[in-house]
């Protein structure tokens, strides 16, 4: 994909976003979309060569953006990522929950399942998401509001023959704590919610991706015909995080091409 140059006015404009895995799949197309639409971006992963290279395609199109290597289930790790990011920009206005891992070889059913895989797991995709929003809440608050947007699954929304336990319960606890954070924060100006994509062709389903009877079994399955693509998350973000949506707030959008309508 090429770069899409920076418009002057666009859906985000004044607006700093926080974008967690940023460093590539749906992070990476988050912090391009939302720097093309205006936004200036703290941008955090724990890969430093992948955040490097997103780095470097939103400043090649005109973008601001400050990158932090952060483990999002590192408190202070990640408390020096958002301290640092604001003292950089100066305000807050946007969180984007994204960082997480799918690891379909380890992560299997309750009873197979490894305990230290099932810690690791709910470690970065949920206590991840708490830490962030820990540090990073009192500084929407302390700027009179902004919005918050969680990544789940829908995986858990729905059962699969096919378990990712963790994967699973984690993404369900974070429907929980998206309510939570709308219902406690509204009075502060803070939205929050929390889209469930369906089969996107990220890196992480790349091992998935690269089998044809399953890419075709996955595609005869959504109703619209195909797999997901980075770019239909991050446009549901974008509406979700602008001010379009400023009475949507603990909210569940499903994004996944109709798979859960069948």
């Amino acid at each position: 994909m090429g770069t899409t140059e920076i418009t002057s006015k666009g859906r985000l404009h004044g607006k700093v976003a926080l974008i967690t895995g940023a460093g590539m799949g749906q992070g990476r197309e988050a912090c391009r979309v939302f720097a093309r639409e205006g936004a200036r971006l703290i941008a955090v992963d724990v890969d430093e060569n992948a955040l490097r290279e997103t780095c470097h395609l939103v400043e090649a199109a005109g973008g601001g953006i400050a990158a932090f290597v952060a483990d999002v289930s590192d408190e202070q790790q990640v408390r020096e990522a958002v301290d640092g990011g604001h003292a950089r920009f100066g305000e807050l206005h946007i969180v984007y929950n994204n960082a997480g891992v799918l690891w379909r070889d380890r992560d299997f059913s309750v009873v197979d399942t490894p305990r230290e895989i099932w810690d690791r797991v709910l470690a970065i995709d949920l206590t991840g998401p708490y830490l962030v929003c820990k540090c990073c809440v009192p500084k929407l608050i302390d700027g009179g509001g902004g919005a918050i947007l969680n990544i789940g699954s829908i995986s858990a929304v729905v059962g699969f023959t096919r378990p990712q336990d963790a994967y699973t319960s984690a993404k369900g606890a974070l429907i929980a704590l998206t309510k939570s954070l709308a219902v406690q924060y509204a009075k502060y100006g803070i939205r929050a919610n929390i889209i469930h994509p369906g089969f996107i062709d990220t890196p992480m389903q790349a091992q998935e991706m690269a089998d044809p009877e399953f890419v075709k079994a996955v595609e005869e399955s959504i109703p619209l015909g195909r797999c997901g693509q980075p770019s239909d998350i991050a446009n549901a973000a974008l509406y979700l995080c602008s001010d379009e949506a400023s009475w949507v707030t603990g909210a569940e959008l499903i994004v996944d091409g109709g798979f859960l309508a069948t």
